[in-house]
């Protein structure tokens, strides 16, 4: 009985996971129309970017959502197909 309580109130450890991957899914998605303004050349070198960023001690997990962005904005085009929300959770949670 006090389990089904607490997991109402506070949702279940799947339901908790899922909303903080949300929330780092809304943080890409806010990052879109930026990646959309960038050059072909401006977006390739974001990679090198990524690793003096990595290399001056900034955290993987903090350079999650803008890699994940640019990564949807060079499939966007380069295939012409653009990630789904549900894409970048599956891969986030992998």
């Amino acid at each position: 009985m006090l389990i089904k309580m607490l997991t109402k109130v506070f949702g279940s450890r799947n339901d908790r996971t899922l909303r903080r991957m949300r929330k780092v899914v809304n943080i890409i998605n806010g990052m879109e129309p930026a990646m959309e303004k960038l050059s072909d050349d401006e977006l390739k070198a974001k990679t090198t970017e990524f690793r003096a960023r990595l290399e001056k001690g900034e955290t993987l997990e903090s350079l999650i959502p803008e890699a994940f962005a640019v990564v949807r904005e060079a499939s966007k085009r380069v295939f012409g197909m653009r990630h789904f929300d549900v894409q970048l959770l599956g891969r986030y949670g992998a």
